[in-house]
């Protein structure tokens, strides 16, 4: 809902060139019975809308009308742009639904119903506590789900809404502008892509872009606009030359110029790493043939005349995108030697991907839905699921942003059926994805004929075949995002439904053991453990037991918390610093000492810390400040002795230093290949060994293993901990703070 201002003088709008325009391209397409629906629609809007202005000034209904446009160039039946011009009038003037259904019917009374209720979406922005925000938002989600999965056509009209807001964002204050940018590119151009509504994604993420980013917006677009007459002599000169020689092959093509929008060209030099300069894809072509096998005889004639550029070659006809997306992408060394993205697809490919599931609503036939409506349909209702599936707010969306931002990767079952995945799933995942049963009973899989572990990187094209027991339950280690057993959203909240579903006392005892287990891996033993669960709001410690046990809890996330809660080992530490003198500003600096000027430090080797542990400074003599941690044994004895003058107070600052070394300490049941496998595993986490001390018990065919390791912060430990305690015959790995 856009924000009403006091009502000003009445005016005409039967003149509107909104209205006007909007009549035309209705009549273009539409029976005279259905125009005149859409013209008495508007003859209300203007009555209910009467005096009622927006933040810039303008009559109220002429954004009525403009969304009504935009709808109506998406080509939706007469019953959807007629509510799109009454969408606001139930809530912001005194007509009723009753009085909308009496003069157009139940279709579009219950459209504006739909519309009217979904509008809670923006209430979250208004409130300040953050529960009560997560909550809100989560819920908002949960009502625009529902409203697609009825009926699609009160989303497109609220994504018709928010486009046309966007374009009108500037009346209104900056932090308002950010907050609604914000929401947009979160919430409503992922969903437009999901729904392979292309014009509508574009659009709102470089609106969206322009607010967020305005620096960087003006750069890309001085980069364009600096090019732009360079570049369209070029576009028209190469659209000219390929014309001939398609038509010389016997193809009819239609070829234009593609435009490249400002924040995918961002988003790919963030990806890529690479200066505007890299980007191949600023000059594009697109060309529009009658089927697919001139798609692939345009391919031949563009490739066998240019040279292609090796890694820029993608083809969706084979494997279409998650929205239905079909189409060749190439990039080619054209003429003088410039990088030319060309896109070749059919006109019906092309309608579906300006459209997207627009396209497949039939104004005419609306009881005749195709397969590509229906698989949209049944996308969003497995959303909905969650809704029972997933127990914290937050987290709820958290996993709908998921759902709708991932790349995708499609593969296929042994009778050939294509499983849609995020990127970098795993055979668990598509257990999951196949049936909640098969999920819970999985327990190994073929990639192509060959056996995987459960943690395999899918890619397209493979073919899966899941392993299943006749019996079988879930493990709580495929909770443990450190692990990789799972990456989609869906298939961790039935894993985590199913452990919430178990015996309560069960879910105790397990959630102890794995938090205890942790906290002895690195190094955060003595955190009080009811404080801890008070911190992460648990009131009783047995129900945070539980919480853990049931895998609603992430292990990184106790961690974090737990840092703050360890406690120095004798009251004289947290006693010696009295006063804390002004700080001083380093939020460049790796560690911040209070009350004192630059000074060198350094960490000291008897306990390791590491970034997010509770540390504590001493004064050395022509050293520095040795950082330590606080329940280190030597900081316990400074404090006792005439040294406790030395001990001052640090911290660590917004730029910790890159690696800090770690000692970690292994035991394992000896066997041939141990050490390789483990620094292996070190080797493709990336984490650099600097030292190690292995010793074997050849009675007992014990190893004990120490490694010292450069680590970054308490996270990446947690997870090499966790992956190292998954190697074959390791019994026991932690941190080793003294």
């Amino acid at each position: 809902m856009e924000d009403v201002i006091d009502r000003a003088p009445a005016e005409t709008h039967s003149a509107s060139p909104a209205l006007t325009e909007l009549l035309a391209v209705a009549a273009e397409q539409r029976d005279p019975d259905e125009v005149e629906i859409i013209r008495r629609a508007a003859e209300l809007a203007v009555q209910a809308h009467h005096g009622q202005t927006r933040a810039s000034g303008e009559p109220y209904v002429e954004h009525a009308f403009a969304v009504a446009q935009i709808l109506a160039r998406l080509r939706l039946d007469h019953e959807t742009i007629a509510a799109a011009m009454l969408h606001d009038v139930v809530e912001d003037t005194p007509i009723t639904l009753a009085d909308i259904e009496d003069q157009f019917g139940v279709g579009v009374k219950t459209l504006v119903d739909g519309v009217t209720k979904m509008d809670v979406i923006g209430e979250f922005g208004e409130l300040g506590e953050k529960g009560k925000k997560e909550r809100a938002q989560a819920e908002s989600l949960r009502k625009m789900l529902l409203a697609m999965a009825e009926d699609v056509r009160v989303v497109l009209i609220k994504l018709a809404d928010r486009v046309h807001n966007m374009r009108t964002l500037k009346a209104l204050p900056a932090e308002r502008q950010r907050a609604i940018a914000r929401e947009t590119l979160d919430i409503f151009a992922p969903l437009a892509n999901r729904l392979g509504i292309w014009q509508a994604k574009w659009e709102l993420e470089d609106l969206s872009f322009r607010y967020l980013y305005p620096d960087q917006y003006q750069q890309i677009a001085r980069f364009l606009a600096e090019r732009r007459e360079d570049r369209e002599r070029y576009v028209d000169e190469f659209v000219q030359l390929l014309s001939d020689k398609l038509t010389a092959a016997g193809i009819a093509a239609e070829i234009t110029g593609r435009p490249k929008h400002i924040f995918s060209i961002w988003k790919k030099m963030q990806r890529k790493n690479i200066d505007f300069s890299q980007v191949f894809d600023v000059l594009g072509m697109r060309v529009l043939v009658n089927d697919v096998k001139d798609c692939y005889g345009a391919l031949g004639i563009v490739h066998g005349d240019w040279a292609y550029v090796s890694g820029e070659f993608d083809d969706y006809i084979a494997t279409p995108k998650e929205n239905d997306y079909q189409s060749i992408h190439t990039a080619i060394v054209g003429p003088e030697g410039k990088t030319v993205e060309v896109q070749i697809r059919t006109h019906e490919m092309h309608q579906q991907s300006e459209l997207g599931i627009a396209a497949h609503w039939r104004y005419k036939e609306t009881s005749k839905r195709d397969a590509g409506y229906d698989e949209k349909i049944k996308w969003l209702r497995q959303l909905l699921e969650w809704k029972d599936e997933v127990a914290d707010a937050d987290e709820f969306v958290d996993q709908f942003k998921s759902a709708v931002f991932e790349d995708r990767v499609y593969v296929f079952t042994p009778m050939g059926n294509i499983i849609d995945l995020a990127a970098g799933a795993t055979p668990l995942d598509a257990a999951y994805h196949i049936h909640t049963e098969v999920g819970h009973r999985c327990r190994g899989a073929k990639i192509n004929g060959h056996i995987v572990p459960l943690t395999y990187k899918l890619k397209t094209g493979e073919q899966v075949e899941i392993l299943t027991v006749k019996t079988g339950t879930p493990s709580r280690d495929w909770l443990n995002p450190d692990l990789g057993y799972l990456v989609t959203s869906r298939a961790r909240s039935k894993v985590q439904s199913w452990f919430r579903q178990q015996d309560y006392d069960s879910n105790v005892t397990a959630g102890r053991g794995t938090l205890d287990r942790e906290l002895k891996r690195v190094g955060l033993a003595d955190t009080n453990l009811l404080k801890l669960a008070q911190a992460l709001k648990y009131p009783k410690a047995d129900d945070f037991y539980a919480a853990i046990g049931r895998g609603e809890l992430k292990v990184a996330h106790i961690v974090h918390a737990a840092q703050g809660l360890v406690e120095p080992p004798a009251a004289a530490v947290a006693e010696e610093i009295t006063t804390r003198a002004p700080r001083r500003d380093e939020s460049s600096a790796a560690i911040q000492i209070d009350g004192v000027g630059n000074l060198l430090t350094q960490v000291a080797k008897c306990c390791k810390p590491l970034p997010g542990d509770p540390i504590v400074g001493y004064i050395t003599h022509g050293r520095g400040v040795t950082i330590h941690r606080r329940d280190c044994a030597n900081v316990l004895r400074y404090s006792t002795d005439e040294a406790q003058d030395r001990l001052v107070q640090v911290e660590w600052g917004r730029k910790a230093a890159a690696t800090y070394p770690v000692d970690i300490q292994i035991i394992a049941y000896d066997r041939h290949g141990l050490l390789r496998d483990i620094t292996a595993l070190l080797s493709n986490e990336k984490i650099n060994v600097i030292a190690v001390n292995t010793r074997s018990d050849k009675r007992e065919h014990i190893a004990r293993m120490t490694l010292t390791l450069e680590i970054s912060d308490l996270g990446t430990l947690s997870r090499v901990l966790s992956r190292i305690n998954q190697l074959p015959n390791v019994t026991e790995v932690r941190r080793q703070t003294h």
